[in-house]
């Protein structure tokens, strides 16, 4: 379950003001992510504030680098970091990934990251603010990124009206989104929206007909408890869910997987579980031990490895049988679920 630690806290600095985006004029369409992709947007990590330790943070550079050169070899990447961190980063990327000179700080391009959409034949960015997961984390580079993105491509950003993150909520491409209410219905992000009019807008931003809530949970981890570790459409009306295999019911993340899963049945969806690895490399009760955080690219799918023989291979035989024809690429990325996140949370699909 995800928990990513407070890493760092302080107010949040510039994010595109307001008055600057522009409404939508029409429908927007996100398709669904297993279609094909133009290229792979990702972060790449620097900020000594957001990661304090050296050591670790040349492992957590090393598990982004290894998530892009898996993907590289199946579809175009673009990792954004600063050109001062060029040369380092190149040292660990392989030559089919490009850099682009827009400045970043954390590693979680599909938080800060932008979120494209089509407008009739345009492609455009449907923009969703980053504002540090609730002003939870400072950030002086990455609530820029969208906006900074959107420029470098000459696309337009349309304002959603809406704070959050598009982990925050998963879509099938086909009319359905899914989410907590934990990261949308809360003053952190949203202050003085309810619920009708948050979902009204996710709805519009994704260009869906109707969407399904749990309650999820507020304050224990910085997200307040994206979906994008716990549930993943795979298809239309087609739902992977990992579960804890003995549900600890003093845990609130066990408990909110639990509703999250009656809530998914309630819908009448096709739903597959996958439980979480009872041994972990990493024993720690932060720790992201997510499967369903994995990323589908054109001809691949990368998932999260944990140490657990039995259960790894359970989870790649469920996507292999959810992704059909696609080569299932398992990674350590153990660095990343210490800070409570997956491979998922570091990528972001553009569309063909």
């Amino acid at each position: 379950m995800e928990r990513r630690g407070f890493l760092a806290t302080g107010a949040c600095a510039a994010v595109t003001p307001r008055d600057t985006l522009m409404a939508a004029t029409s429908d927007l369409f996100v398709p669904p992510e297993e279609s094909p992709h133009a290229f792979t947007l990702m972060m790449w990590p620097v900020s000594n504030r957001v990661h304090p330790d050296p050591v670790f943070r040349d492992i957590l550079q090393q598990t982004v680098a290894d998530i892009a050169n898996a993907i590289a070899d199946f579809e175009p990447v673009v990792m954004l970091a600063a050109k001062a961190d060029h040369p380092e980063a190149r040292k660990l990327l392989s030559s089919q990934v490009s850099l682009w000179d827009i400045p970043t700080e954390d590693l979680w391009a599909r938080d800060a990251g932008p979120l494209f959409a089509f407008e009739g034949d345009a492609l455009v960015v449907s923009h969703i603010t980053f504002n540090g997961w609730g002003r939870k984390q400072v950030h002086q580079r990455d609530g820029n990124i969208a906006a900074a993105v959107a420029d470098r491509l000459g696309l337009r950003l349309i304002d959603s009206g809406l704070v959050g993150e598009a982990g925050g909520v998963e879509h099938d491409g086909h009319g359905l989104l899914m989410a907590h209410k934990s990261s949308w219905l809360n003053p952190n992000r949203n202050p003085g929206l309810d619920l009708d009019q948050i979902q009204a807008r996710l709805l519009q931003a994704y260009g869906a007909k109707r969407m399904i809530w749990s309650e999820g949970v507020f304050g224990e981890d910085i997200t307040d408890y994206h979906i994008d570790s716990l549930a993943r459409f795979t298809g239309p009306g087609r739902v992977l869910i990992n579960l804890p295999a003995s549900p600890d019911t003093s845990d609130p993340f066990h408990l909110a997987a639990l509703d999250t899963h009656a809530a998914l049945k309630a819908a009448d969806l096709q739903i597959k579980v996958i439980s979480e690895p009872r041994k972990r490399r990493i024993d720690h009760f932060d720790f992201v031990a997510s499967y369903a955080n994995f990323y589908a690219c054109n001809g691949a799918v990368l998932v999260a490895e944990f140490g657990d023989p039995g259960a790894d291979a359970a989870a790649v035989q469920v996507l292999r049988q959810h992704y059909p024809g696609r080569e299932v690429i398992t990674l350590n990325v153990d660095a990343l679920g210490e800070i409570g996140g997956g491979i998922h949370c570091a990528t972001q699909q553009v569309p063909s």
